[in-house]
């Protein structure tokens, strides 16, 4: 390396591989802004540096001839690329306990090289350099703009039926009633496109819209404006699904949705590798992962549920989860102690591990693998549509280009930094607000965030998170039944939901068939505190075509029946025993009658 007149020169150890790391990531860091100088040639440019200073800590010559060394050199060539390292020299030249506390911390890690070469190598591995992120961020947005795809996909095969002017429980209606009760407030109340177009085909707009515009997100076309779009799109549906559009992966969804527009760079043309994103926006993203998984946990612990508390959870969990996948019957039949260990193997990935998405690249790395093997377990034993693929894409993030041996760093364009700086940072600030709800307390100073947090709940870009907070422990499975004459009854069969006991389990995520989900919820209560059930049996009793297209069959093609009821069984997972010897994967006994027989007045 030469020598420079003009831009100031770091003197180091070139012998002391702990010292060589570190200067790897400062060259990162200052670029052609400094030169750098292993004291073993610098010893004879500058003679006036005793050698016991070379040894004693790196030295920084400045243009002037001014001399540092220490924390004050090191700070000194950071500070004009680092907002931290900036404050850091300003606390250093004016406050002198601050100045006398970081020279001894200097002091403390010279004098001790091997063992903080030893920490070294066990935080960041072979490489202290700064973590870049192009391909997980690349990833990450292809695997989003494919969940989008997913969602709109599933949504749309089944949305005529749920929410749609004669579905179950129709859009249009609730936007009327909305309009009716808020006035102008309505838009910021029920935040939909639907307003504009309240109407079937402004519903199947939307979802074309939204296929469109994920198929040239997964191109890597304009993904700033694809992803804007597949969040209005999104929100603009959730606004108007209401129960059938109510669970935790859609406001997952939405915020990495939103999140994705200052994550994604511009181009016109389809690009494979995405640049390096912007540290904010990628750091808000891992906060919500971070956020994601701890609620999680912290949502168990505080519940109160006694099986969470000594790890029993499981023994119930797979044969009492709304779609049970074909490994959930072999799951629960593992030992009890597995189990046991399982649950505690969970708490310690919600709880613990969360805390290393922040750290230097080796725990940050095995916390988001231990992560993504959750989630794989998840899905192996249980349908819950796109939930694990987008938290496993969030890992991505975690990853930085050294595990993927990546070092391709192309340019590129973000959305403009006073755009999403500030709002970036508003998000971030408002995410604190879920944090502290985990634990069902907000401190008063956080009224005023909390209150703001109120104010943008309906745009669902900050969410709460925590599944199964209390764990049930027994199943009981609702089947509807109609009859023409009172007497006879036939069942309306659903096509994903436990219904025989010798039916095979389904495996059908990432989509959702949102009317069975739901009726897993209203077995939890009553018929007359589940309107949306109410309204079904309706549609049941008047025939309607587009409810219809929901089951799997119907029982009365030529007229609709004149009576329907539901009825309440329980069922549990059928021991290896009975399975062998029947095939019957369920067992199952009568429990109640959920709705006794009700017909239409004319009837």
């Amino acid at each position: 390396m030469s020598t420079s007149t003009t831009r100031p020169v770091l003197i180091y150890d070139g012998d002391c591989g702990f010292c060589c790391k570190w200067i790897d990531r400062w060259k990162q860091t200052t670029g052609d802004a400094v030169d750098y100088m292993p004291s073993e040639k610098a010893a004879a440019l500058y003679p006036d540096i005793p050698a016991t200073e070379f040894d004693r800590s790196v030295q920084l010559v400045l243009p002037d001839g001014t001399r540092r060394s220490g924390a004050a050199a090191v700070l000194e060539i950071t500070a004009a690329h680092e907002p931290l390292a900036r404050l850091a020299l300003a606390a250093h030249t004016h406050f002198t306990p601050f100045r006398a506390a970081s020279e001894a911390a200097y002091a403390f890690v010279a004098s001790r090289r091997r063992l903080f070469s030893l920490a070294t190598a066990c935080l960041w591995g072979r490489s202290a350099t700064r973590p870049t992120y192009a391909l997980s961020n690349t990833l990450f947005l292809r695997a989003l703009a494919l969940v989008f795809l997913i969602a709109f996909l599933s949504f749309a095969v089944q949305s005529e039926g749920l929410i749609g002017s004669r579905g179950i429980l129709p859009f249009p209606q609730l936007l009327e009633n909305v309009a009716a009760q808020n006035g102008s407030d309505r838009f910021l109340l029920v935040p939909t496109l639907l307003w504009l177009f309240p109407s079937d085909t402004g519903l199947r707009t939307l979802e074309i819209l939204g296929i469109a515009a994920s198929l040239i997100a997964l191109a890597g076309i304009l993904q700033p404006l694809c992803f804007f779009i597949l969040w209005a799109t999104m929100l603009s549906l959730v606004s108007v699904g209401q129960d059938f559009y109510n669970f935790q992966w859609d406001a997952l969804l939405l915020e990495c949705g939103f999140l994705a527009v200052f994550l994604s760079p511009w181009s016109l043309r389809p690009r494979w590798l995405s640049p390096d994103p912007p540290r904010l926006a990628r750091f808000v993203a891992v906060a919500l992962l971070f956020r994601l998984m701890f609620c999680s946990g912290v949502l168990k612990l505080v519940s109160g549920d006694p099986h969470w508390a000594d790890l029993s959870a499981l023994e119930f969990h797979f044969f009492t989860q709304p779609l049970p996948s074909p490994a959930a019957w072999f799951a629960h039949h593992a030992p009890p102690d597995l189990l046991r260990a399982a649950c505690a193997g969970m708490f310690v990935i919600e709880l613990l591990l969360p805390f290393a998405f922040f750290l230097p690249r080796v725990p940050r790395t095995a916390a988001a693998l231990a992560t993504i093997a959750l989630q794989a377990g998840i899905a192996l034993t249980g349908n819950y549509a796109y939930f694990n693929l987008l938290t496993a894409a969030l890992c991505l993030l975690l990853l930085d280009d050294t595990f993927w041996k990546s070092n391709a760093r192309p340019a590129g364009i973000f959305v403009t930094a006073w755009i999403r700086r500030p709002v970036c940072s508003l998000l971030l600030a408002l995410s604190i607000v879920p944090l502290f709800l985990a634990w069902r307390y907000i401190p008063a100073p956080l009224a005023p965030l909390s209150q703001a947090y109120s104010l943008a709940a309906p745009l669902r870009t900050v969410n709460s998170y925590g599944l199964f907070a209390v764990m049930t422990t027994t199943r009981r499975e609702l089947t509807i039944e109609g009859s023409a004459d009172g007497i006879h009854w036939k069942p309306y069969t659903l096509r994903w939901k436990p219904g025989p006991p010798d039916r095979p389990l389904p495996l059908v995520a990432p989509h959702q068939p949102r009317l069975d989900w739901q009726l897993w919820f209203a077995a939890l209560g009553r018929i007359e505190t589940t309107p949306w059930l109410q309204a079904l049996l309706l549609n049941l009793l008047e025939g309607n075509p587009h409810v219809l297209t929901l089951f799997e069959s119907n029982p009365f093609p030529d007229s609709p029946p004149k009576r329907i009821r539901i009825l309440a069984d329980t069922y549990t997972f059928s021991d290896p025993i009975d399975r062998e010897r029947t095939g019957a994967i369920w067992k199952s006994e009568p429990a109640a009658i959920h709705c006794p027989p009700v017909g239409l007045k004319n009837d």
